[in-house]
Order: structure tokens, then C-alpha cells, then sequence
């Protein structure tokens, strides 16, 4: 009597009534004596699990797309601008670079570095077998410095870094010396001093790229000091690759170099499509898990509500026998719901960003290196993308209340006052 008397629609408050009269069915102390309860905690449950779900496959999908990112625009730079005249190999023609030329690109937004690059093919002889390798001469050593892991940085010209994987693949150590053959019109060779070793878990190109001076690529070619194979950029988020990739287009498109060579921009998805195909796929992946955890939450939710109704047929009935329609009793449920719904939600994330966070830190999952470029499950945190499933969950969730909130409209309170 107190619930239907005090908190009846009346003018322009029945908003606000219903949403009291739900409050006050939800936190209700004989709420929790319900005979409906442990099949509420499941649809709870449901909600939990489904939010859960989501967060950690958002956050799975974009660490491993970062980290693999990562790895690979550090054998390539996240933009390069090479020669307008160059193939698709190693042995690339040279452009002339001045600081002109890089203080522009630098300047430009979201720019982290810029720096050169030389190229050029070779093999790798060693008494039992022998390994075709591009050598890169570089001077930015900031990715590989995060990765060596025997070993030093290069300090001589006639220094180089290997990859753990080819020095296992060649029986080789730090401080061996190797023969390195450049074929060209003449087959030229250099004794090269291995300083150092690295480990990036991209085993194809780890079995590719041995590091050095670009002095020995300029030597070999018979450069002069201010030529090279191209220019590296890294930006500051993978984001910015589209609109920073325009940028160095615009910047260099209608330069023409001292020998009076043309520039030409590409960026890391033009290097390297097949990897980022492969992860593009791992998008659709994300989109058929959220879609599955919609329809276990959505199916809770229903349940949920259900239940709610059912268990409350003698107010309901009450309450239509006291004069209220159907639109205010079926809002006394669907906020009922919603608090079930924010709850579930509000755990969901708890719980989702503390196994996120709790992987980020100790790494505990470990994955096959070979396989997935990386050795444990990364781990990002998407705030924006997690803000945006909280409130596509929530939005759907009311859209999916309105169905079976229906059902009240077919109980009648002369049938409940009958049955009671």
C-alpha cells in the first residue's frame, strides 16, 4: 500500500515516481529474499561476463596491433621517402639529402624523428653454410637498443648487430668476425666484427637485417657523403600515420635533389601489406566477439527482466487496480532493470581492466614467438574505445528492455486479485 499510495503518477511527476518506486524495489531488504534472486545473480552474471568479454578482447587486439606496429616500423620507420625511380628491392637508388630537407620534415605535427638510411644486399659466408641478409646502415638506434640483448651497439664502421636467430642459423657469437659478399658488376667483399646481438621476435626479418654504419654501404656504392638510400619519419601515434604521410608527401613532392632525382612518400601499410592484412583481420575477429557478448548480455538482460516481472505480478496487479497504465508500470521495470544492467557494467569493468592490467604488468600469458611476433599477450588501454562499449552497451540495453517490458500489459489485475 505504502509503494502504490505514496509514489502514484500524478501530473507531471510520474517520471520521477516510477524511478522511486524502482529504487525502492531494488534495494529493498525483502529484495534479497526473493524466491527470483539466484536467477537474477545469473543474469547478473551474464552481464559481468559479456562486458568482461568485450574489454579484454578490445584491449588484446589493440596491444597486439601497437606491438606488432611497433616492431615492424622499426625495421622501416613508420614513413620513408626513397627515390621516385626506386623498385621494390633493397638496392635503392640514392637521394641527396641536406638539413634543409630534414628540418622541414621534422617540423612537421606529430614528427618524433627523422633520420637516414642506406641498404644493400649481400650473403653471409661462414665455413659450413652461408645466409642471405640485407645490410641497413642507420643512425637511429633507438628501436634496437630496446632489443639488444647480447652485446653492444655498433662503435666501429666495420661493426654490425645480428639477430639471435641468424647467429644460431650461422653458429655465430659476439666478437666473431664474418665475410660479408656484395655482387654486384664486381663481387666485393667486407670483414665485419658482429658487436652485439637482437631479438625482435619478427623471425623473418631478424633473419634478414644485420645493422651497421651507412659509411659501408656508402664505400660499397661509391656514394658521396650526403647521399643515401632514403629518409626515415616516426610519428608519435599509429593514428597519425595517414595525415603525417600526407604531410611528408606535400613536403617533398615537388622537390627535386642535387642529381635531380624526384621523392616519393609511402608509409608503413604500403611497406609491408601482407602484415597489416593479417591484422586487419584480427578487426572482423573483435567485431564477431562483441557481437556474441551483445547476445549473451542481451539474453541476461531479458531474462533478467522477465523474472523481475513475474516475481512482482501481485504489484503490478495492484497498481493497475489503483489506476495506473501500463507505459508507468512498464517504467518501474525497465529502470529496475537498468540499475541490474549498471551494476553489471560497472563490474564488468572492474573486473575487465584489472585482468588487463594485471597481464600489462606481470605478463603472466605467454604466446608462441614464432608465430605471434610477440612472446606474451600485449596489452593496451583503449579508454576512448572502452567509454564508447560502456555507452553502446547501456543504449542497446534499454532498446533491448522494451520487448519483453510488453508483457505487463497483459497481466490483469481482476485475474491477480482472483488467483490471491
Amino acid at each position: 500500500n505504502e509503494l502504490s499510495t505514496k509514489n502514484m503518477p500524478k501530473n507531471n511527476n510520474q517520471y520521477i515516481s516510477a524511478w522511486k518506486i524502482a529504487q525502492r524495489l531494488y534495494f529493498s531488504e525483502e529484495n534479497d529474499r526473493r524466491s527470483s534472486r539466484p536467477a537474477i545473480r545469473v543474469a547478473l552474471g551474464g552481464i559481468i561476463i559479456g562486458v568482461l568479454v568485450m574489454i579484454v578482447a578490445i584491449s588484446v587486439v589493440v596491444g597486439f596491433k601497437n606491438e606488432v606496429s611497433q616492431k615492424v616500423a622499426g625495421f622501416g620507420s613508420h614513413i620513408q621517402v626513397v627515390n621516385f625511380d626506386n623498385n621494390s628491392t633493397y638496392e635503392l637508388q640514392p637521394i641527396c639529402v641536406n638539413d634543409s630537407l630534414l628540418g622541414a620534415l621534422q617540423e612537421i605535427s606529430h614528427v618524433t624523428s627523422v633520420s637516414t638510411f642506406a641498404t644493400k644486399p649481400g650473403i653471409i659466408k661462414t665455413d659450413s653454410t652461408f645466409q642471405g641478409v640485407v645490410f641497413k646502415g642507420t643512425n637511429y638506434w633507438n628501436y634496437f637498443e630496446q632489443n639488444i640483448v647480447v652485446g653492444t651497439l655498433p662503435q666501429k664502421n666495420n661493426d654490425v648487430i645480428v639477430s639471435q636467430e641468424l647467429a644460431r642459423i650461422l653458429s655465430l657469437k659476439v666478437g666473431d668476425d664474418i665475410l660479408c659478399y656484395f655482387i654486384e658488376d664486381n663481387l666485393r667483399v667486407r670483414k665485419l666484427n658482429i658487436c652485439g646481438l637482437y631479438n625482435t621476435y619478427m623471425t623473418e626479418m631478424d633473419k634478414l637485417f644485420i645493422l651497421g654504419s651507412m659509411d659501408v654501404v656508402r664505400q660499397l656504392n661509391g656514394w658521396n657523403d650526403n647521399q643515401v638510400s632514403g629518409i626515415e619519419v616516426l610519428v608519435d601515434d599509429l593514428r597519425h600515420i595517414g595525415i603525417v604521410s600526407d604531410e611528408v608527401y606535400y613536403a617533398t613532392a615537388n622537390r627535386i635533389d642535387e642529381e635531380g632525382n624526384a621523392l616519393y612518400t609511402q608509409n608503413l601499410q604500403q611497406l609491408n601489406p601482407q602484415i597489416f592484412g593479417w591484422l586487419d583481420l584480427l578487426d572482423m575477429n573483435v567485431i564477431i566477439v562483441i557481437i556474441l557478448m551483445l547476445c549473451v548480455s542481451g539474453f541476461s538482460i531479458i531474462t533478467g527482466l522477465i523474472i523481475l516481472v513475474l516475481d512482482s505480478v501481485q504489484l503490478i496487479g495492484t497498481l493497475k487496480a489503483l489506476g495506473a497504465d501500463n507505459s508507468f508500470i512498464r517504467r518501474i521495470f525497465i529502470y529496475q532493470a537498468l540499475m541490474l544492467i549498471t551494476k553489471g557494467i560497472f563490474w564488468g569493468n572492474i573486473i575487465g581492466i584489472g585482468l588487463c592490467a594485471l597481464q600489462y604488468f606481470t605478463q603472466a600469458i605467454t604466446l608462441d614467438a614464432a608465430s605471434y611476433y610477440v612472446s606474451y599477450v600485449p596489452m593496451a588501454f583503449p579508454w576512448l574505445w572502452w567509454l564508447l562499449l560502456n555507452i553502446g552497451t547501456l543504449l542497446l540495453s534499454w532498446v533491448i528492455l522494451i520487448a519483453p517490458s510488453a508483457i505487463i500489459a497483459q497481466i490483469s489485475p481482476a485475474k491477480v486479485m482472483h488467483f490471491e
